[in-house]
Formats: C-alpha cells, structure tokens, sequence
C-alpha cells in the first residue's frame, strides 16, 4: 500500500533544500564581502575589542574547526578557537583577593550619609554629624568624618557656605524669579521672534506672564518693573528677594526700580540655570507641554495660548513639587463621586478631569 505521506515528504524535501541552497547563496555572499572588507584593511592588523572576541568565539565555537575554516575571513579558526578556551578559564579561574593592609574602608552609605548631611546642613560640624549617625545606628569616629568631608572636598562647619538650594528653600515663602523664553511668531514679515517675561512664586509655584514683546528694550523692562513692585496689585509686593540672571534685558534701570522698593535683586552665577531651576522648569514645562506643539500666526494667538495654559497651570495641572498637587483648586470640581468629565483647552492639546454630580 503507498504512503499516504509521500506527497508531503516529498514537498518538504524539496523545501528544504530551497532553504538550504539559499543559505548557502547568503554564507557565500558574506564570506565574499568580509573578504572585500579585509582587503580595504591593504595590510593593516585588524583590532577588535574584548566583547568581540567574546562574541565571535562564542558563535565560532558552536560552529566547530571545520566550518571556521572554510567560512571564517577576518581571523584564523585557531584563533577563534584560542579565545573560547581563554573565555572558559576565565569563567572557573577565580584569583584569591587578599587583604588589604590597614583598618577596613568606611562603608560607602556611611561615606554617602556624611556628606549628604555636610552638603544640607552648612552648620552642622564632624561632632555635630557624628551624633546624626550615631542616632542612625553608625559609630565613626570624629577624625573619619572629617577625612570623608575633606576628601569630597567640603569645608569645616565655619567655612561651609549656604547651598544655594537650601537658601532658596529656607526663604521660599520671600523669594520669587524671573526669566524669559522665546517663542517664534509668523508674521506679515516671516518669523519673528517674540520674548515672554514671567515671574514665579518660589513657594506657591504660581506664575504671572509680564509681557509679550518682540522688542524688550529699556522701556518695556521699566513699565515691568513698576507692575512688579505696585503696592496694591504687585507680583513682588510681599517679596524680600528677587532671582533673575545676568541678562542683558535685566539692566541697571530695571533693578534699580526694584531695589528702591526695598526688594533684594539676587543674580545667578554664569551659566548656572540650576540657581534659577523653578523658572527654568516653567520653561521646561509650557514649552514640552504646549508651545512646541502649535505653530502662531500672528501675537494675539501666542497670547491666547499664554492665558489658557497659565489657566490650566494653576486650577488643573498637578505639580510634582508640590505632591501633584494643583495651585488654586476648584473645590466645586472636585467632588468624591459622579461623572468623570474632561475639560479641553486650545482644542484639547490641555486636558483635566473632573467629577460633576448629577
């Protein structure tokens, strides 16, 4: 009786050896043109790294020396052979570590915790953090601390300056910042580009845009100045310290305005944007989350956008700094339960969602 299986066994056969004919065609290929590239070398000792020799042995040795030699072209087969030896000894050849000489290092959390609490305490000494890491179950010795201090390359309690972080942490409730950001506008005349100058509150987080202008000459920073420092309505009415950089556009005029009214201008280092981070982040943060997304035509959309997400900024955006919280809540909006519902701004690039009852 046939085999009913014939058929079959007879198309997988011929498959088969489609497949291999066709893995013989593309081995041929890359041997040639490994052939073609070692040839470009004209002479030159081929290099190659410790993870390609790793990687070439582990494939060659799988293969075996007959194969090697007739398919490998960059190196010898006994080569490629040599390194998959080396590669095992390395794996079961474990040199003995010794000793080393002397008292034991300082455990590196030990390292870590002291000059953690040196870089956010500027006044706590060797004894002071001594006591600190006693309470945290580690007994160093007063010289240990001082030598870990004086080998991250921190000063005495008497000589340790205030970080500029816990400065602007310990006064936040008094301090507020400024900067600007550019924003390309289109135009009659092409792109223009238009400068943004906002204020924040480096408690609150909140944000005021001062002004839209593709021109921010002296008399524009001089109207800002006097907005800033009204004694009615003022951003900085309530403000002991003012943080701005060292641009150009922050001149003498518009600090002396500032300074008349009793407030501390405060200028960040060159090319320091971390001494000015909550501005930068603002920055960071319209730019990724709405400017970058929309193209203006004209200053009135620019400023349509500024509104609508300094709108969302404050009553609907949650703020990581503050435990996502948001700036001014609407307690109407946020109820226990009801249906979930989504606020959408400039056409739904911003989104919030609220609970409405009934």
């Amino acid at each position: 009786m046939p085999d009913p299986l014939l058929p079959l066994r007879f198309v997988l056969l011929v498959f088969a050896g489609l497949v291999n004919r066709q893995q013989a065609s593309v081995i041929d290929f890359l041997r040639e043109e490994n052939r073609v590239l070692k040839e470009q070398l004209r002479g030159k000792r081929l290099r190659l790294t410790d993870d390609q020799r790793r990687r070439l042995a582990a494939k060659g040795k799988a293969l075996g020396r007959d194969l090697l030699d007739a398919i490998a072209t960059i190196v010898t087969p006994d080569t490629i052979l040599a390194w998959h030896r080396r590669l095992i000894a390395a794996k079961w050849t474990h040199a003995a570590k010794s000793k080393p000489p002397g008292r034991p290092p300082v455990m590196a959390k030990i390292r870590e915790l002291a000059v953690c609490m040196a870089r956010e305490n500027s006044g706590w000494g060797y004894t002071r953090i001594r006591g600190a890491l006693r309470h945290l179950g580690h007994i160093v010795a007063r010289s240990t601390i001082a030598g870990i201090l004086k080998a991250n390359g921190i000063k005495p309690a008497p000589e340790r300056p205030t970080s500029w972080r816990s400065f602007l942490r310990a006064n936040a409730g008094v301090v507020a910042a400024a900067d600007f950001f550019t924003v390309e506008v289109w135009t009659a005349r092409g792109l223009v580009t238009h400068y943004v100058l906002f204020v924040i509150d480096l408690a609150t987080r909140a944000v005021e845009i001062l002004g839209v202008t593709p021109n921010p000459d002296g008399d524009f920073m001089q109207r800002v100045a006097r907005t800033l420092v009204d004694p009615v309505d003022g951003f900085l009415r309530q403000k002991k310290f003012f943080v701005i950089d060292r641009d150009s556009k922050f001149d003498a005029r518009f600090r002396e305005v500032l300074r008349a009214s009793s407030l501390e201008v405060l200028l960040t280092a060159f090319q320091a944007p971390n001494m000015n981070a909550f501005a930068e982040r603002f920055v960071r943060s319209i730019k990724s989350e709405c400017l970058s997304k929309m193209i203006f035509v004209g200053e009135a959309m620019l400023r349509r956008a500024l509104r609508e997400f300094v709108a969302h900024y404050h009553s609907e955006r949650p703020h990581q700094g503050r435990s996502n919280d948001i700036i001014k809540p609407d307690p109407a909006s946020m109820p226990a339960e009801g249906r979930v519902i989504r606020r959408e701004r400039l056409g739904g690039l911003l989104s919030y969602y609220h609970r409405r009852v009934g």
